[in-house]
């Protein structure tokens, strides 16, 4: 989830509201934004902020969440119209862009006064939008100017690696884009975005001096931002036109809503004559049903009261009547895409609180079906012998399944296109998996006794799948005097918690110490094995401590015992 850092006085002060410094009192206003307080530093009036909703990026901000909140709060109604200039800056686009980074949009703003507080907070939404809203850098990247030291027209070209130096931000000699890729913080993290390409983007004005290599770092001379800077600069590139020019959008009205006033440019693409001014604050529209309204919440509102509700929530209302509404959405709103989106905000304004709970009229026979009755109680008892559970993948190999077991192979469901080699085919005994855990864990204290009660997979013509999953119960217990006794008993103490009688058979398993090995048998079944873990196994897990192992067919026992 998204998570914002806010100055909280100023927050306030946007807000346009008296606000407590109180966590739960600033939750109540922040629940409307479906945000909530993840931190608060009262000492440095620091404001971390967790937004539930993952696409509204115009809540990225503190202008922006402000700009929402305002209306549930009152303090705005009707439509925010925004504003823009004419275009003062001329952008051209090299054609040779159009396969690697084809489309940038520009927009100037002026009489904006920058603090610390802003410059941090536009910083912040800087990085929020290039690290999801543009997939790290890969869909979009920002870069902000100080404008006034850039001579128009702008031109987005490309240059070879080592065609252009500029001074990087936060460094004092020229680089070139290749030494940028190889020794600057910045090139390294997202070279990857341009190195594949011959030739790299860059942005230069007039006087060819650089303002950046996008998508990696701006320069050091036109890049760098201050409370002095009194024109700005935003500059979106990117690889689809509709994100860059809504990531323009969304920094371009923060400054605004900061007092700044906003000019547009003209961005030329040559290569195939279309010119496009950005940035562009449209307004959409949407017609809504409103008994789509009443179907999705299951509330009977009318046309009157979801017009109201709308406009809590920012909306605004070109015509409705008892059936339909036609809705005006705020440029910034960029995440209404469906009337659902439109429904939720009717419901938020609403308050969910306030919808009484409905529920179903039906009768339920439901209940827990034996079997699994049955397993939840022989998990219980192998953790009440002192036993841990694990959970491991069902997914192995034939190393696992038998080489290192020292046993011969039995058929297993192989993986017809595997993508890992040490996950090619699905199980069919536990202990294994109980072996490769105790190998893998040898810095723990002994002794350890672990347990899993899970599926294996085998081979099963009858089945239309061709295969049938089987409960097994395995156990195994490692320590520097476990011995067969004791995993016997452990055997003993489980059949007798279930109300079984067993047996035990003499048998021969070559993972096993010939002699120290056993078939249970219940009723004439034989439903698994025990026995001393052979030295030879341990040596390939690595294991130096004796080793006992138990392994129950619990299906064959369920049979048994629900006959």
């Amino acid at each position: 989830m998204p998570t914002i850092e806010l100055d909280f006085n100023e927050f306030k002060s946007l807000l346009g509201t008296s606000l407590e410094a109180d966590v739960e009192k600033i939750d109540e206003i922040l629940v409307l934004a479906k945000a909530e307080v993840k931190l608060f530093d009262k000492k440095e009036a620091l404001l971390s902020v967790e937004l539930k909703d993952t696409n509204r990026p115009d809540l990225w901000s503190v202008e922006g969440l402000a700009r929402a909140l305002n209306y549930y709060l009152g303090n705005e109604t009707g439509v925010k119209q925004y504003y823009v200039e004419k275009p003062i800056v001329d952008v051209s686009v090299d054609s040779h862009l159009s396969s690697i980074r084809p489309f940038i949009g520009c927009s100037i703003i002026r009489d904006v006064k920058l603090t610390d507080a802003l410059i941090r907070g536009l910083m912040n939404l800087q990085t929020k939008l290039d690290m999801t809203y543009g997939r790290n850098r890969k869909k979009t990247s920002i870069g902000i100017y100080d404008f006034s030291l850039i001579t128009p027209p702008l031109k987005y070209t490309v240059t070879t690696p080592d065609g252009i130096a500029f001074a990087p931000l936060g460094f004092e000699e020229p680089m070139t884009l290749a030494e940028i890729l190889t020794n600057h913080p910045k090139g390294i993290e997202y070279g990857h975005i341009v190195n594949k390409h011959p030739v790299f983007p860059i942005l230069l004005d007039s006087n060819k001096k650089v303002l950046s290599f996008p998508p990696i770092i701006n320069s050091n001379d036109l890049g760098c931002v201050t409370e002095e800077t009194e024109q700005l600069l935003v500059e979106v590139t990117g690889t689809n036109h509709e994100t860059v020019l809504n990531t323009l959008k969304l920094v371009t009205l923060a400054l605004i809503d900061r007092g700044g006033k906003a000019y547009s440019t003209t961005v030329h693409y040559p290569h195939n004559k279309t010119t496009v001014v950005t940035p562009d604050f449209s307004n959409k529209q949407m017609k809504l049903s409103v008994s789509y309204v009443h179907r999705v919440l299951g509330l009977n509102f009318s046309g009157k009261l979801i017009r109201k509700l709308l406009e809590k929530a920012g909306f605004g209302i070109q015509d409705f009547d008892s059936e339909n509404i036609t809705v005006t959405i705020p440029c910034y709103r960029i995440d209404v895409m469906h009337p659902v989106d439109l429904v939720e905000d009717i419901g938020i304004s609403y308050g969910y609180n306030n919808i009484e709970p409905l529920w179903r009229e039906l009768p339920t026979t439901g209940r827990k079906r034996k079997e699994q009755s049955f397993l939840d109680i022989v998990s219980d008892l192998m953790i009440g012998l002192g036993f841990q559970e694990i959970l491991s993948y069902t997914l192995t190999n034939p190393e696992t399944l038998f080489v290192r077991m020292k046993c011969k192979k039995t058929p297993t469901m192989e993986i017809a296109n595997p993508k890992v080699q040490t996950m090619t085919c699905l199980r069919n005994w536990l202990v294994p998996s109980l072996m490769e855990f105790l190998g893998n864990n040898q810095s723990i204290e002994f002794p350890q006794k672990v347990f899993e009660l899970g599926k294996i997979t085998v081979p099963d013509e009858t089945k239309e799948t061709k295969s049938r999953d089987e409960y097994r119960l395995a156990a195994a217990i490692s320590h520097s005097s476990a011995s067969f006794t004791e995993i016997k008993s452990v055997t003993d103490v489980f059949f007798l918690n279930i109300g079984l009688d067993w047996k035990i058979r003499k048998t021969k398993h070559s993972s096993f110490i010939e002699g120290r090995v056993g078939t249970a048998v219940v009723d004439r079944n034989e439903v698994g094995t025990l026995g001393e873990i052979s030295p030879e196994v341990l040596e390939a897990w690595n294991l130096e401590t004796p080793t006992v192992a138990f392994e129950i067919n619990i299906e064959k026992v369920l049979k048994t015992k629900y006959p």
